[in-house]
């Protein structure tokens, strides 16, 4: 049983310190959630958003069926965040999922970036890995190595900026390859999927 099941939801809230200390009360945070509904790993929707509602999160809400839940973490930080989700959802689905959280306002600056001159001509298209933290130099030295004529990387903070020529399935590299390059777990979204999250819910 988890705390929240013993207590209450309060119970399991997470502390109001971490990577990003505290922030806002009504800062909403959106968490992109690795390798949910891929590799037999299937959760549907409702019972995702049943979850996090367990974890003493509010307003609880997911975008199309890839792992992306949008919440209000009344005040938390994002590192704190992470950890209960992890937890909970080890618990909850007996397997690792990998959590990235950001709030609203760090996706919207994520998905204004642009690392690029130009977007790829279809069916190319410019994608996202969100990261626990910034890589160091001799990662992102090894980054380069997978620069091609297809796909070109490039680091921004916390996330990844993947320009990728041709469709994502075609391409040589892999998020698992990325993630051994790397040193370090991710997860990806196209651009197309962030922007249309911080417009429905970054108002």
């Amino acid at each position: 049983m988890t705390a929240a099941g013993k207590d209450g939801p309060s119970a399991n809230r997470p502390s109001r310190s971490g990577r990003d200390g505290t922030l806002p009360a009504d800062a909403r945070l959106v968490a992109f959630l690795r390798a949910i509904n891929v590799g037999g790993h299937t959760v549907k929707m409702d019972r995702l958003r049943g979850l996090f509602q367990e974890m003493g999160f509010g307003d609880v809400a997911t975008f199309i069926a890839s792992g992306n839940v949008i919440f209000d973490a009344g005040g938390a930080g994002t590192a704190d965040v992470e950890s209960i989700i992890e937890r909970h959802l080890f618990e909850a689905l007996g397997y690792a999922v990998t959590t990235f959280a950001r709030t609203l306002d760090d996706l919207a600056a994520a998905a204004a970036h642009t690392p690029f001159e130009r977007d790829p001509e279809p069916p190319g298209r410019i994608y996202v890995g969100f990261l626990k933290h910034a890589p160091d130099d001799d990662a992102r030295d090894v980054l380069t190595g997978l620069d091609s004529d297809t796909d070109t990387f490039v680091v921004h903070g916390r996330e990844l900026y993947w320009l990728c020529r041709t469709r994502f399935s075609e391409s040589r590299v892999t998020g698992g390859l990325l993630e051994k390059t790397l040193g370090m777990p991710l997860t990806i979204r196209n651009t197309n999927t962030l922007g249309r999250i911080v417009a429905k819910y970054g108002g």
